[in-house]
């Protein structure tokens, strides 16, 4: 495919860039810790971590987990939410030789049973609110060492001592659980302070990381992320949001909101990856779903960026505590992880002033691909213009390029891809062309100026009567009903049309009727995208990331 793509740059970004600045993201951190070590690195619950901090805590961890008889390559998993011990943890691991495995603290046993046995991780550091889900699958994952920490661990005396106590005894946030052995994080940096890292001898095309993905369409994968994937993509992303950086004052500290979850591959690099080699700092938020909370936290902060989803958002734009923080420094918004919808797009412009930027990549490109220009002024509806470094094509079932205007399968090209599915070649070959593309699963078209746009997934299309129904669109359109909070529309057996269109709507305005719903449909979509099901629910199912779980609606 021609890049015409490049055409529309926004001024003084490059086509190309030098991805090969660092022979592994060590060499990225360990640059950033000595150049910024007095900055504050993260904020948590009003408490600033600095860099040197940073790195002393992931020195010491190293060398405490080199100590373990661990060999170069080794999966250590982590299981925490947004604390500073994550950051600390990654670095540690990182260090040490050893290969991050990121879980989702949320997991159910069974589901961490799968990812603790399919990468092999031989130890894991998580927090001990959900060691009771371990311990019912300690007896049969290879993960023998464990070490545990409280969400207050590194808040310092005395508040390390009262959020700790809060957690445990008054918000009863910490099932019982036994775990022999278990030892405590902070104990394990007091270990390891005294002992030398031995510094492994890495390079670009060592694994760095395992991305579990998949989960929600079958069985979890692990996209095999090396050094020079995840370096690459910090460094396409630099590159991109230059023209929005330039508009913060000359010597400020860049202040990025962390809600992203870390252990997702949009906050692990987008975040604290990017964070790290800007010399940045990130506003920790634990919990993305506890909005009071959210709002304290930013109340007290100026920032200038912003990664999220659409659904974090919208529910942040509709919440009656926005006005309580100040949103003048906003300088990016980023939205990614699923569509951004137009109405939340317009709400949050009207409310901030900084459009919604959104951008478009996945677990296995480490995560980004393409953005829209950061220097927007409005919503554009689509996903943008591939990133430097990376092209994008559209094939058809046959892996042919499809023609100008025709929608096709989403393939992606540049140093962001992934290396593989961890011990799947069968599955590799399934997504991977042999020129190099990933096949994304994603139905896209693209204009004549470069920009993509998805119209929905391969497996979410609804065919009704032989038509195709993109979700995304109803979504969108009944997404600017007033009246209707969120939505998501799904294909139902239908005896008739082989499928129809069902619509699952949570409402801001409890007046709103199925009538309501189903003449606004009328008045903007053709009859076979109009839902013969519609039914009202107080929320949707979601991943902790914030995406809706299409699957769970289908299903039911």
């Amino acid at each position: 495919m021609e890049k015409t793509w490049l055409k529309q740059y926004p001024a003084g970004v490059p086509a190309e860039i030098d991805v090969a600045q660092y022979t592994s993201l060590v060499g990225l951190l360990e640059e950033s810790f000595a150049k910024y070590r007095d900055l504050p690195a993260y904020k948590f619950m009003g408490k600033s971590i600095s860099y040197r901090q940073v790195d002393e805590a992931s020195r010491a961890l190293a060398g405490w987990l080199q100590a373990q008889g661990l060999a170069k390559g080794d999966r250590v998993a982590l299981m925490m939410p947004n604390v500073p011990q994550y950051p600390v943890a990654v670095a540690a691991v990182l260090r040490a030789g050893y290969v991050v495995v990121n879980v989702n603290p949320l997991y159910t046993p069974r589901e961490l049973e799968h990812q603790l046995k399919d990468s092999g991780a031989k130890l894991i550091i998580m927090v001990e609110n959900f060691a009771a889900t371990l311990q019912q699958v300690i007896a049969s994952v290879p993960t023998k060492k464990v070490v545990l920490t409280a969400l207050g661990d590194m808040l310092g005396f005395p508040k390390r001592l009262i959020v700790n106590y809060v957690v445990r005894n008054v918000k009863k946030m910490v099932p019982a659980y036994q775990l022999p052995g278990a030892v405590r994080f902070n104990e394990a940096l007091a270990q390891g302070a005294g002992l030398p890292v031995q510094a492994p001898s890495l390079g670009p095309d060592d694994i760095a990381v395992l991305q579990y993905t998949g989960g929600t369409t079958g069985v979890s994968k692990g996209a095999v992320l090396l050094h020079r994937n995840l370096v690459a993509n910090v460094l396409q992303s630099e590159a991109w949001y230059q023209p929005a950086l330039k508009k913060i004052p000359a010597g400020e500290q860049i202040v990025t909101i962390c809600a992203l979850p870390i252990y997702h591959i949009f906050g692990f690099n987008t975040n604290m990856m990017l964070g790290m080699r800007m010399g940045g700092c990130n506003i920790l938020i634990p919990n993305p779903r506890d909005l009071p909370a959210v709002f304290q936290a930013l109340a007290k902060e100026r920032f200038h960026s912003f990664p999220a989803v659409n659904t974090l958002f919208n529910a942040m734009a509709h919440h009656a505590d926005f006005g309580t923080v100040d949103w003048s420094h906003l300088k990016i918004s980023v939205g990614g992880g699923m569509a951004v919808q137009s109405a939340t797009a317009k709400i949050w412009l009207e409310k901030t002033g900084c459009p919604i930027v959104e951008g478009y990549g996945l677990s296995e490109t480490s995560p980004s691909a393409t953005c829209n220009p950061v220097d927007s002024t409005a919503f554009s509806g689509n996903i943008g213009l591939p990133m430097p470094n990376t092209e994008l094509t559209l094939l058809d079932d046959d892996g042919r390029e499809v023609p100008l205007g025709t929608p096709g399968e989403i393939a992606i090209r540049g140093p962001q891809v992934m290396a593989g599915y961890w011990q799947r070649p069968d599955e590799t070959a399934k997504v991977m062309t042999a020129d190099g593309f990933f096949r994304t699963g994603d139905i896209g078209v693209v204009d004549e100026r470069g920009y993509f746009k998805i119209v929905d997934r391969k497996k979410d299309m609804i065919l009704v009567s032989g038509f195709n129904v993109y979700p995304n669109e109803v979504e969108d359109v009944v997404g600017q009903m007033p009246g209707v909070l969120e939505c998501a529309a799904v294909g139902v057996p239908d005896a008739k049309a082989g499928e129809a269109v069902k619509l699952v709507l949570v409402r801001s305005d409890p007046n709103v009727s199925e009538a309501d719903v189903r003449a606004y449909c009328e008045a903007n979509l053709t009859g076979y995208k109009r839902p013969k099901i519609v039914e009202f629910r107080n929320e949707l199912p979601k991943t902790p990331v914030g995406k809706i779980l299409r699957r769970e609606l289908r299903d039911k």
